[in-house]
């Protein structure tokens, strides 16, 4: 393949978002690197070149329709056309001690807030980029997600799936939905959309807590984004395989 891909990370000045930048960059695309705050994604940018990859930095805060739709402006300006979008941008919501979220006793800010970013920004962010996603002639689209948003594992008390999450873990498995409905919209194209778990990832999200490190959380999320002609479309993975839904 002689021309460049291009790609998008939302979410991509820190952690999984970041190492999901450098992964598809080292593989020779043109990574925007999604943020919202200037300076992060500034450092981000300069330390992705510094490792030879080719990135520029997106302003994105994806609960902001114009800010949305002026990172779309600038890809087309700058590349003309997008190859991969991966939706990494998220939040986990207000937390008790112990990364508790109670149902019973949940603030409906806390849900609306968490919604807004890691469903309805989603939404927002695929829409505007899809223009220039359907200029590509292998595009594909990669939702950020987490196995506490799979209800198979969360209804299965044989699993240990962590603390409970009312906001969080609802909001993938809203995610997981939206990306099976994009998937049946897209069916018959050459749009490929899949949802990608990194596992518990030790970075700032998590209080640095968890057994796998940003690179190996980025993996799944990499390979959907450089899928062949004719890979999956609407699933759920993880590095071992297909996660339930």
């Amino acid at each position: 393949m002689n021309e460049t891909m291009i790609a998008l990370v939302t979410g991509a000045n820190k952690g999984i978002g970041y190492e999901i930048a450098a992964g598809l960059g080292s593989l020779g695309y043109r990574v925007g690197v999604g943020a919202r705050d200037a300076t992060r994604r500034e450092t981000a940018v300069g330390k992705l070149r510094a490792g030879g990859v080719d990135a520029f930095g997106v302003p994105l805060d994806v609960t902001d329709d114009q800010s949305v739709t002026d990172a779309a402006e600038l890809i087309e300006r700058l590349a003309g056309r997008l190859d991969a979008l991966v939706n990494n941008a998220g939040i986990s919501g207000e937390m008790d001690p112990g990364w508790v979220q109670d149902p019973t006793a949940l603030d409906l800010e806390v849900l609306r807030t968490v919604v807004d970013t890691n469903v309805m920004g989603v939404v927002r962010v695929t829409n505007a980029m899809l223009p220039l996603l359907r200029r590509s002639a292998s595009p594909r689209i990669v939702n950020v997600s987490s196995s506490v948003g799979s209800l198979a594992r969360q209804s299965d008390p044989d699993i240990e799936i962590g603390p409970i999450m009312a906001a969080y873990a609802p909001s993938k498995s809203f995610l997981n939905a939206l990306t099976v409905q994009y998937a049946r919209q897209f069916a018959g194209t050459d749009i490929l959309i899949n949802a990608a778990c990194p596992g518990l990832v030790a970075t700032d999200f998590t209080g640095f807590q968890g057994p796998r490190t940003p690179e190996q959380g980025a993996t799944t999320a990499i390979r959907l984004a450089t899928l062949p002609d004719g890979g999956p479309t609407g699933l759920f993975f993880e590095d071992d395989g297909v996660v339930p839904w």
